[in-house]
């Protein structure tokens, strides 16, 4: 069901990020993700002049590769487009998440190796939809050592319960996956 018709408008700033899940000859798991950001307008900048209308403000690039266990073993960024000629300078930073494990505290974990002046709001701000990819991507192995795995299977419930509306503790999804929300 699409939106509710919107007031009349002008289109001004247009973000794209696509995002793709691979699995790799050795094992391994790649998660690249792309951003690019334009205008409608042309606007002055400081480092490149006037940027042009469609001409991208922002151009990045990252990729995370993954075990199936979601931790990290290797993080690349690039930088082809940004306002500033400086801002390619932190893409080299995003190797720090090497070994940072994707689930609870995979923020955090972001923020001190790459927060704050350390890197870039806009790569930052892509790794919290490519972890959700990257979990999407290893889903298919993980779900296959749950069926092998009792404790497997139950960790993956402990997880998953109460994480959005399907999986709340009452949810008629996890009664019927799960038969009970109750730990054990």
């Amino acid at each position: 069901m699409p939106l509710s018709a919107p007031a009349e408008r002008e289109p001004l700033h247009r973000r794209e990020i696509t995002m793709h899940g691979y699995r790799r000859a050795d094992g391994l798991f790649d998660i690249e993700g792309h951003l690019v950001d334009t205008k409608t307008y042309p606007f002055e900048n400081l480092d490149r002049g006037t940027i042009q209308p469609g001409e991208a403000l922002h151009g990045m690039w990252l990729r995370l590769t993954v075990d199936d266990d979601l931790m990290i073993t290797a993080c690349e960024a690039a930088t082809d487009f940004s306002p500033y000629d400086i801002c390619p300078m932190a893409a080299p930073n995003f190797a720090a998440l090497a070994g940072v494990r994707i689930g609870p505290g995979f923020t955090r974990a972001v923020k001190e190796r790459v927060g704050g002046s350390h890197g870039c709001t806009h790569l930052r701000e892509m790794l919290a939809q490519m972890a959700t990819v990257a979990f999407q991507t290893v889903y298919p192995v993980r779900r296959k050592r749950e069926r092998d795995d009792p404790e497997a299977a139950k960790a993956a419930r402990d997880r998953m319960i109460g994480t959005c509306l399907a999986y709340a503790p009452d949810s008629p999804i996890v009664t019927k996956r799960w038969g009970s929300a109750e730990p054990g």
